[in-house]
C-alpha cells in the first residue's frame, strides 16, 4: 500500500526469507562460520541456539548456499516425531529405500549405517542438520547421539547440526543428557542485533527496496532498538506498521509517536516501563550467557610467541573428548548395542593425491581454525574454534610448548615436528594448513578440512616458511640450557641425549651442563640438521621431546 509512496519496488519489511534482504551482521557471520566448521570436522554436534527471530533460518539459508563439494544434506524441518519417525525421516532424506513393514530402530539404523559408510567409501560426508530441535524429546535426542557411534577407525560418519532456541541450551545442560553435551564440538548463541547494526539493518533493507530517503531518523532507530530488544523479525513487523502510519498520516518519515504507536499494535497493550525492563533483562542475561559461551572457546589472548617457546602453569580445564590421530585402516564399527547392526569391517581405498583448491577469502578464518584443530587433533588435544593468534597460549595451558618462527622446510624436518604452515595464494589471501608428514618427496598436508598429498617442491613454492608447532613439555622446564647450568632441565637433558646415543641404560642424571655434555649436544645437532651451538633452545627442544615418547607425532619416522 505505502510501496509507491516512498518509491519502493518491493516491500522493504517483509517477513518473508527473501534472500536479496540478507544482513549478516558481526554476529551473523561468527554463527555462519560455526556452521560451515561444522561441515568440515568429524564427528560429534553442532549447536546453533537463538531467540525466535533473531537469523537462525537466515544463517541456515546461507550454510546450504555455500555446502562444500562431497557433502551431502539431510534436513528435518519437523522434529516433534518420536525414534521411529525420526529415523525414517533421516532414510527419507538421505534417499534409502525402506519397505514399511521394516521400519524397526534396527532395521532403519542398519540401512542409515550401510549408507553412510558407502558414502564414506565415495569420499562423501554426510551432516543432518534439525530446525527447532528443542522440540526433540530426551529420547530422540539420545537416539541422534548413538547415530554419531556410528564411525570408521578414522572418523565419524554423521555430522549433527542443531538449530534450536535458548531452552535448547537448558535441556543440554540436564544430566540425562550429559553424553550427548560432551560431543558438542562448537556451539554459538545468536544475540539480537546491537543498536548500530538495528541502524544499518533498517537502512540496508530500505535500500534493497530502492527507498532513496532517510524515512527512520536516529532518534527513533534509538526507540525501535529499545522497543524490538534487536530481533530482526520484529524491527520487520514494526517499522512495516510504521511505514504504514506515516503513509495514512502524510508524512515523509517516520516519527518517534507513529513507531510508538506501530509498536503497540505489533507488541501489544504493554505498559512501557514493562517492556523497557524486559529488554534490559533479556540483554544483561544474554551478556553473560555469550560471555561464558565465548571463554569456553576463544581464550582471548593477543600475544602469543613468537620465535620463543611458550610455557606457563597448567590450569584446570575443562573435560573433552579428544581427538585421536587417524588410524591407518578404516575399520566400521557401531560403539553403541542401541545402534547396533551395523557391518563390522568396511575397507576404503586411500584417496589419490589431489592439487590445492583455494578456499574463498571470507573462509580465511574458518580454514585458520581448522588448520589449529588438526595441529592439536595429532597430539590428542581438543582446541575447539581457536585461531592462530590464541594457540600457543591454549597449548600452555595442557602443558605443551608452543614455537612460532620464520625458518622453513629444512628446520621442521630438522625438528621432526608436524607444524601449521602459512600457504600464499597468487592472487589473494595466504590461508594455514597443517604439514602433518613427509615421505621422500611428497608432503602430507591438512588442508580446508581435507587431508591430502602434494609434491614437496610445490609445497616449497606455495610457503614462505613461517610456522607454528606444539611439543610436549618436560616437568618443571621452563628455560634454554647452556654451559654451567643445573638443575632438573639439565637431568632431562642428559636422559634425551643417552636415549639418542643408544644407550640401553642412560647415564645417571647430571646436576650440571659441562662442556662434556655440551661436545655431545653439538654432535646430537650437527646430526639432526639443527644449528650446532650446544645451547638447548627451543629448536634443540623440540627435536629432544620426539626421544622422550614413542607416540610423539613426528614429520618422518625414519629421522634424519
Amino acid at each position: 500500500m505505502y510501496n509507491e509512496y516512498f518509491g519502493f519496488s518491493a516491500a522493504p519489511f517483509s517477513i518473508a526469507p527473501d534472500p536479496r534482504y540478507l544482513f549478516m551482521s558481526e554476529r551473523h557471520r561468527e554463527a555462519l562460520a560455526h556452521l560451515l566448521y561444522g561441515l568440515r570436522v568429524d564427528g560429534g554436534f553442532v549447536l546453533l541456539t537463538g531467540e525466535v527471530g533473531t537469523g537462525k533460518t537466515t544463517i541456515c539459508r546461507c550454510l546450504l548456499e555455500q555446502v562444500p563439494d562431497g557433502c551431502d544434506i539431510a534436513f528435518i524441518l519437523n522434529p516433534k516425531l518420536d525414534t521411529v519417525e525420526l529415523l525414517a525421516t533421516l532414510c527419507d532424506e538421505l534417499h534409502v529405500p525402506v519397505a514399511a513393514g521394516e521400519r524397526s530402530i534396527k532395521v532403519l539404523v542398519d540401512r542409515i549405517n550401510r549408507h553412510l559408510l558407502d558414502a564414506n567409501a565415495r569420499g562423501r560426508k554426510t551432516v543432518l542438520i534439525v530446525d527447532e530441535a528443542q522440540n526433540l524429546s530426551n529420547e530422540v535426542l539420545e537416539q541422534l547421539r548413538l547415530l554419531t557411534n556410528l564411525e570408521t577407525h578414522e572418523r565419524k560418519l554423521l555430522q549433527i547440526i542443531l538449530l534450536g532456541q535458548p531452552e535448547l541450551r537448558e535441556r543440554l545442560a540436564q544430566p540425562e543428557l550429559r553424553q550427548l553435551a560432551q560431543r558438542i564440538v562448537a556451539r554459538y548463541h545468536l544475540e539480537p542485533l546491537s543498536r548500530q547494526e538495528v541502524g544499518a539493518y533498517v537502512n540496508h533493507r530500505l535500500a534493497v527496496a530502492g527507498g532513496q530517503q532517510r524515512l527512520f531518523p536516529d532518534a527513533v532507530i534509538n526507540r525501535l532498538y529499545r522497543l524490538s530488544g534487536g530481533t530482526p523479525r520484529l524491527i520487520n513487523v514494526i517499522c512495516d506498521r510504521a511505514l504504514l502510519g506515516a503513509y495514512v498520516e502524510g508524512k515523509t518519515s517516520v516519527g518517534r509517536s507513529t513507531l510508538g504507536k506501530a509498536a503497540a499494535e505489533v507488541l501489544g497493550s504493554v505498559p512501557q516501563a514493562f517492556v523497557a525492563r524486559r529488554i534490559v533483562l533479556a540483554s544483561a542475561l544474554g551478556i553473560a550467557l555469550v560471555g561464558g559461551a565465548a571463554a569456553a572457546w576463544h581464550y582471548g589472548f593477543s600475544d602469543p610467541a613468537t620465535g620463543t617457546a611458550t610455557a606457563v602453569a597448567a590450569a584446570p580445564t575443562a573435560s573433552t573428548e579428544p581427538a585421536a590421530p587417524p588410524a591407518p585402516e578404516r575399520q566400521a564399527h557401531d560403539a553403541d548395542s542401541s545402534a547396533a547392526g551395523a557391518p563390522p569391517v568396511a575397507t576404503v581405498a586411500a584417496p589419490p593425491p589431489a592439487p590445492i583448491v583455494w578456499p574463498r577469502p571470507e573462509e580465511h578464518w574458518l580454514h585458520e581454525v581448522m588448520a589449529v584443530h588438526s595441529l592439536f587433533a595429532l597430539w590428542g588435544l581438543d582446541a575447539r574454534l581457536v585461531g592462530i593468534d590464541d594457540a600457543c597460549r591454549l597449548a600452555a595451558h595442557r602443558d605443551f610448548g608452543c614455537l612460532r618462527r620464520d625458518g622453513g622446510l629444512d628446520e621442521l624436518r630438522a625438528m621432526n615436528a608436524p607444524a601449521i604452515v602459512e600457504l600464499r595464494q597468487p592472487d589473494g589471501p595466504n590461508f594455514l594448513a597443517t604439514l602433518l608428514a613427509i615421505d621422500g618427496e611428497r608432503a602430507r598436508i591438512s588442508f580446508a578440512g581435507d587431508t591430502r598429498e602434494v609434491a614437496l617442491d610445490s609445497l616449497r613454492q606455495q610457503w614462505h616458511g613461517h610456522y607454528t608447532l606444539l611439543w610436549r613439555m618436560p616437568s618443571g622446564w621452563h628455560r634454554t640450557v647452556g654451559t654451567g647450568m643445573r638443575g632438573a632441565d639439565v637431568a632431562w637433558v642428559v636422559r634425551q641425549l643417552g636415549r639418542w646415543e643408544g644407550l640401553a641404560e642412560p647415564e645417571a642424571p647430571a646436576g650440571t651442563y659441562t662442556a662434556r655434555i655440551e661436545e655431545r649436544m653439538r654432535a646430537f645437532q650437527r646430526s639432526t640438521g639443527l644449528p650446532e651451538d650446544g645451547v638447548v633452545g627451543p629448536m634443540t627442544i623440540v627435536r629432544l621431546a620426539t626421544l622422550a615418547d614413542p607416540g610423539t607425532p613426528v614429520l618422518t619416522k625414519q629421522a634424519p
